[in-house]
């Protein structure tokens, strides 16, 4: 996996697991795999991986079985879903919004823009929205 220097290490992996999940990859209650497994596919130091299964603990989106291993939450998907929502709203939109002010973009050029998105993306038929 290609990491990024805006984000730590182990909030990258916390996403690319949440990404499993929310795909089904890895579907509630069915085992994720181990700290040493997962460190070697990501090719980093399993203490970061030992860093971002606490980290999804504390959100409740894994648990651990002692002695059997990481499995997702039954309830992972909406934590997921509410977690990404805060972050995006605390940390990435004052960034999209600082970059509106700076290029003098309207929020009716984005509404415009955002509208001919979802025409063009998402078929009027579709109830359920992307994750």
């Amino acid at each position: 996996m290609e990491f990024n220097d805006k984000q730590s290490i182990y909030l990258q992996i916390a996403d690319y697991i949440c990404e499993q999940i929310v795909l089904g990859k890895w579907p509630a209650n069915e085992r994720i795999p181990s700290v040493r497994d997962l460190a070697a596919v990501m090719e980093v130091n399993p203490n970061t991986v030992m860093k971002t299964f606490d980290f999804l603990q504390q959100k409740q989106i894994i648990f651990n079985k002692r002695g059997i291993g990481y499995f997702a939450e039954q309830q992972a998907i909406p934590r997921i879903t509410a977690y990404r929502k805060e972050r995006f709203l605390q940390t990435e939109l004052p960034e999209f919004f600082r970059t509106l002010y700076l290029l003098d973009i309207s929020i009716e050029d984005i509404q415009q823009r955002y509208q001919s998105f979802i025409s063009k993306n998402y078929s009027s038929t579709q109830t359920d929205k992307p994750t």
